[in-house]
């Protein structure tokens, strides 16, 4: 396995955190190895070319072109390659991804907003319920909209960073309050594009702690290079204590809760 993965070694691929990521590594390993041969392939092949049907070599030129079938043979086999890679390692990722959304109350839910040019994450209280969200009550206090005079919103709160605990289910439903955007975690191995009026999840379950910053992964303007997040995943207890100092009292009027500054200093 460490000379089947020296290619994503040699290209430096973010440091793996979730339990699924070893499974899109393989595969994409495989794709570059064969991308590779391919490469080293046609290439020889075309130098070959060059040398063995060189002018000098033949003045006149053969209008029969090639009459065996050995270049039929490699398309053939490329494509039996690609297929295999396809239906024995795309799709069953895929299936599982889409399939297989874990449940219960021990699984972690975030709401995670994209907008020009920044991420706002809205987490459920201990009720694990999510409160109301109302395009017409988005404002700089209340950015989300979220309706706190419904019942289920009055413990939630809303921060600046993605934060998860290790070894749990997490379940992220990603939208945007603008334009299109896409919150890609490298480390999750995980991205899900974020589309105004609609919602979609995605799921993971991260194996180590860190923190590293998340990126927008689609154009979405002019400072989309600047749209730099943060995911944390803390051990269970940091989560515990850090989910207990955001939940709102009863006196709190919801604020939105900022990471504390300098947090990104330490980001790897």
């Amino acid at each position: 396995m460490q000379l089947l993965g020296i290619i994503n070694e040699m290209i430096g691929l973010p440091e793996l955190a979730s339990e699924h990521g070893s499974m899109v590594d393989h595969m994409l390993e495989v794709v570059h190895w064969l991308v590779a041969a391919l490469l080293f392939g046609w290439t020889g092949f075309f130098v070959y070319c060059l040398v063995r049907f060189r002018k000098k070599r033949h003045p006149k030129a053969d209008y029969h072109g090639v009459q065996g079938h050995a270049s039929h043979h490699v398309e053939v086999a490329v494509v039996v390659i690609e297929a295999i890679l396809l239906l024995g390692f795309a799709l069953p990722l895929w299936a599982q991804r889409i399939t297989d959304y874990p449940s219960g109350p021990d699984v972690v839910r975030v709401r995670a907003v994209g907008e020009q040019f920044k991420w706002t994450m809205h987490y459920p209280g201990p009720d694990n319920k999510f409160g109301l969200a109302k395009s017409d009550l988005i404002s700089g206090a209340n950015p989300l909209g979220i309706d706190w005079e419904d019942i289920n919103a009055k413990d939630d709160f809303v921060y600046t960073e993605l934060v998860l605990p290790v070894d749990r289910e997490c379940i992220v439903t990603v939208t945007s309050k603008d334009v299109i955007h896409n919150l890609a975690l490298h480390p999750m191995r995980m991205a899900q594009d974020a589309i105004p009026g609609s919602v979609a999840d995605m799921w993971f379950r991260p194996v180590a702690t860190g923190r590293w910053q998340t990126i927008c992964g689609q154009l979405c303007g002019a400072g989309h290079s600047g749209m730099v997040g943060y995911l944390e995943v803390m051990a269970q207890k940091d989560f515990d204590a850090w989910y207990k100092d955001n939940v709102p009292s009863a006196k709190e009027d919801n604020p939105l809760k900022a990471a504390p500054e300098g947090d990104a200093d330490g980001a790897s």
